[in-house]
């Protein structure tokens, strides 16, 4: 490495944009007008994100005479759907092994249910001729300490248990693939996650929608909700959406059903890119298969190359702010960027000549079993999908159908399954709520450095069902 850049790795970031790098595209398209006066419809939609599009497109899909209406506070995609880091996976439960633990009578189920929800995914893709560099990659789940090894043979043998067949790499066959000197073995599903440009994917579904006739107001944010005898009344900045249904995707926003507002905490996520790498830089990595990577620490960083042989690295240093806090000032964090330009450094040390190009960061909503939960208000005229931990790419689809069946009345195999039918359980008020989520992020980091050992808070967790490994 440079003795710059060894000395200080923030040396490669000072002239990084300070901006979501899938957001800085020309390809952006020019946000239609905020919503003035009152319109009525069958269904409104709120939230601009994927969980909302998938809702408004697929609501059209069931019944095409469907007057549906969607607003969104800002812009479609500029929050987690533009900058996450584009895998979207098969998992319904934020991995199989969150999945396991909590709803092991039907892991199976959602295995096959989330399987079957990414292969739509790709089908909707291909048929409104969405173009967002959707590759079907597959995903790479590396070991970097000797614990994880074990673990990873633990969670490929019980994958196999329910009919998924992951690859266990030793540590010659997994650099192989990726060339670090950090890692000790790999966990390969091939099948099971694909990488896309998230932000043309989110501009992507906008169009679909509209041309199956979904009517879109952008800069329009939804400020209450009320009823008004046997409809609903979404009151925005400008006018008012009176409508039979409301679906609400507002994601780690407050939500309009206020009820809900305990159940779910914005928690800041940070990512960068690097410049687009040279031939000779990616020959000395490998990755020739482009497999999304992730390690399997219990602060973990995800990784991928982008269409253009970037890489984007982030993760890890996941930050909650008290009082719930959500403000543009948050999203870039210096720290946490020499953080991470260092864990990438020390990951690829054969990079050293690399520079970032963008740095930025965003909220993503989480809730105490780290996937998504489901619900309804106003006697079923109301219906929303919340907690995505992060991994909602996929999952926002299957969300979607969840809440059209919920609003639709449906008795589905998607509403009878334990995970739609209840809650995790809510944060406490501040001052715990901050204590509490500090205390396991430092209690989760031990763990790392202490050969996976839990302590007894996060042991304590575990036992009430709140314990998280990754």
């Amino acid at each position: 490495m440079s003795q710059a850049i060894a000395a200080d790795p923030a040396r490669a970031l000072v002239h990084a944009e300070p901006a979501p790098f899938w957001l800085d595209d020309p390809a952006r398209p020019a946000p239609f007008p905020a919503l003035a006066g009152e319109e009525h419809c069958d269904l409104v939609v709120v939230g601009g994100g994927y969980c909302g599009l998938w809702t408004a497109l697929l609501a059209k899909e069931r019944d095409p005479g469907r007057d549906v209406v969607l607003v969104e506070a800002r812009e479609v995609g500029w929050a987690a759907s533009g900058r996450n880091g584009g895998f979207c996976s098969s998992s319904l439960t934020h991995g199989f092994g969150n999945g396991l633990a909590r709803w092991p009578g039907e892991i199976a189920e959602l295995e096959r249910l989330g399987m079957r929800n990414l292969d739509e995914i790709e089908d909707a893709i291909r048929r409104y001729g969405i173009a967002c560099d959707w590759e079907r990659t597959g995903e790479l789940n590396v070991a970097t300490r000797p614990h994880q090894v074990r673990e990873l043979h633990e969670e490929a043998e019980a994958a196999r248990r329910f009919g998924r067949s992951p690859e266990l790499l030793d540590a010659e066959q997994v650099r192989a693939e990726v060339a670090s000197p950090t890692y000790l073995a790999g966990l390969l599903d091939r099948d099971g996650t694909a990488l896309v440009d998230p932000a043309r994917l989110a501009w992507g579904l906008r169009d679909a929608c509209v041309r199956l006739g979904v009517r879109i107001f952008e800069r329009t944010p939804a400020t209450s909700l009320a009823r008004r005898g046997s409809s609903m009344v979404v009151t925005t900045g400008y006018g008012r959406v009176v409508a039979r249904r409301v679906a609400l995707a507002t994601n780690a926003f407050p939500s309009l059903v206020h009820r809900v507002r305990p159940y779910i905490v914005p928690v800041y996520d940070y990512a960068m890119v690097t410049e687009p790498l040279t031939d000779a830089q990616l020959d000395s990595i490998g990755w020739r298969n482009r497999y999304g990577m992730s390690d399997s620490g219990s602060q973990f960083h995800y990784y991928r190359l982008t269409a253009d042989n970037r890489i984007l690295w982030g993760g890890y240093d996941a930050v909650y702010h008290y009082g719930s806090r959500v403000s543009p000032d948050l999203d870039q964090r210096p720290d946490t960027f020499r953080l991470l330009a260092a864990n990438f450094f020390r990951t690829f040390p054969q990079l050293e000549d690399v520079r970032f190009s963008h740095t930025w960061g965003g909220v993503i909503d989480t809730c105490t079993r780290f996937s998504a939960f489901f619900g309804t208000a106003a006697r079923g005229r109301v219906a929303y999908a919340l907690g995505f931990t992060g991994l909602g790419v996929g999952a926002t689809r299957f969300a979607a159908q969840v809440t059209l069946d919920r609003l639709d009345g449906l008795d589905t195999p998607r509403t009878r399954l334990a995970m739609v039918r209840t809650k995790p359980v809510p944060f406490p008020p501040e001052p715990l709520r901050w204590l509490g989520i500090e205390l396991t992020r430092r209690s989760m980091a031990a763990a790392d450095r202490n050969g996976g050992r839990r302590n007894l808070w996060l042991r304590t967790m575990d036992t009430l069902g709140l314990g998280f490994d990754t």
